[in-house]
């Protein structure tokens, strides 16, 4: 299986990365890839980069080295209620939206609270993509997470780095295995992301792909197979998004 697509990496503008858009594109042309996300964390992560880095993305290339960059962000979710810590003029533009749990910047909570506050973010319009649910900062019912990923057609992330025996955490392999086992049996839509936080693992999607086989994930579930999957997937996101104060009311959110 070619994988053309990382989505999920991020620059020294995280605060706790330590290589620059420029160096991870390299390394991007480097491995053969042909789309790059560009995810810093969102402002609630300590040494995240303020707000006015989010809105100053319109100067970055669309293309580096033979790579297309999507500049966007890893928003992170607040509250049980699932809000974001991107306000929504921001949201309007941004090219890639992934979202997540964090610790600090989430309160933490019962398996169900965790588990509502993830699928409440899923049906955020402004979502484009669920990252890292396997790992064990918070429990959460992960095949509740992939029936709602099936249901509402939102790619939930296979991360590399969850996996990784240099970072080996806590009950993070057997969860990102239980909840791999579940999108292989509801059929939902996947990405792999290197979670890359050092030019030397974009495009790192070893063990990911380990797993993807091991549980019988298909290569059709899987969109970084392909530049234009992608790209056709968030149009499509970005086309079907309507009125936000219905959307708002129709989902109980708050992401203004």
């Amino acid at each position: 299986m070619e994988l053309l697509v990382d989505l999920h990496t991020h620059t020294i503008a995280s605060g706790h990365a330590y290589s620059t858009i420029t160096e991870n594109a390299q390394a991007a042309s480097r491995r053969g890839l042909k789309l790059l996300g560009m995810t810093d964390h969102g402002p609630s992560m300590p040494g995240a980069p303020h707000l006015f880095h989010f809105d100053n993305l319109s100067i970055i290339p669309d293309e580096l080295y033979g790579v297309r960059i999507l500049p966007g962000v890893e928003a992170n979710i607040t509250n049980h209620q699932g809000d974001l810590d991107m306000p929504l003029k921001y949201l309007e533009y941004l090219k890639l939206i992934l979202v997540g749990l964090h610790p600090i910047c989430y309160p933490g909570g019962t398996c169900e609270q965790n588990t509502q506050a993830y699928i409440k973010a899923m049906k955020n319009p402004y979502t484009d993509m669920m990252v890292h649910p396997g790992r064990p900062d918070f429990e959460m019912d992960l095949e509740k997470i992939a029936h709602a990923s099936a249901f509402l057609n939102i790619p939930v992330e296979v991360n590399n780095s969850s996996l990784s025996t240099i970072r080996d955490k806590d009950g993070a392999r057997d969860n990102c295995r239980s909840i791999a086992r579940y999108m292989a049996k509801y059929k939902s839509p996947v990405i792999l992301g290197s979670d890359a936080h050092f030019w030397d693992r974009v495009g790192e999607f070893s063990d990911a792909l380990d797993l993807v086989h091991e549980v019988g994930i298909s290569e059709q579930q899987i969109l970084n197979t392909s530049p234009d999957r992608v790209l056709n997937y968030l149009a499509t996101r970005r086309k079907n998004r309507s009125d936000i104060s219905i959307l708002s009311h129709h989902y109980g959110l708050n992401i203004a």
